[in-house]
């Protein structure tokens, strides 16, 4: 799970899926990993987004998790924070879809449309977060991220929301929504 968030930063999804296959084809823990060549890795997750980025760091947080967790993943967000390449959006994802754990996973479409519904009012993913631990009742954590990314990919889009299928319009503050359809 953790491997795959990193690759999934700033890629698509049709993208991430088979170059995770590819690359857990090659190596599935931290061990195994840590006998491939960067160049190696890089071959096995082209083409995400910054794929020779991304290759050291999967080697650098392998690295840690043998070093400092006993090659296991840490189910604490502020331990997963402390493997570099590791932010909030991918802590709380890997809390979340690994372990079952509350967390909420803020990504730009949560960010987004908790603003637009007028549910919070932030600046950055960050703020989002900390308003939604505030507000959002524990029991709706982790679904809320899958709920988001699917309607702010197909109905609230960034540039011209479809509010005349969304099926929230009547209670929608739409916050900054100048143009839709």
């Amino acid at each position: 799970m953790l491997i795959a968030c990193l690759l999934s930063l700033r890629t698509k999804d049709e993208t991430t899926g088979p170059a995770a296959a590819r690359l857990f084809a090659l190596a599935d823990t931290p061990e195994t990993m840590l006998r491939l060549t960067p160049t190696l890795i890089e071959r096995a997750i082209f083409p995400v987004g910054f794929y020779r980025t991304k290759a050291r760091v999967i080697l650098g947080v392998c690295r840690d998790l043998l070093s400092r967790f006993g090659g296991r993943v840490p189910d604490e967000i502020d331990a997963l924070l402390t493997l570099k390449g590791v932010g909030r959006k991918t802590a709380n994802l890997v809390v979340t879809k690994g372990f079952n754990k509350p967390g909420i996973c803020v990504d730009i479409h949560v960010h987004r449309i908790s603003n637009r519904l007028g549910y919070v009012r932030t600046r950055n993913p960050e703020e989002t977060e900390t308003a939604l631990r505030q507000s959002l009742p524990k029991r709706y954590w982790i679904g809320y991220n899958d709920l988001l990314v699917s309607f702010g990919q197909n109905i609230c889009q960034p540039v011209s929301p479809k509010c005349s299928e969304c099926p929230v319009r009547a209670p929608c503050a739409r916050v900054g929504v100048t143009l839709s359809r």
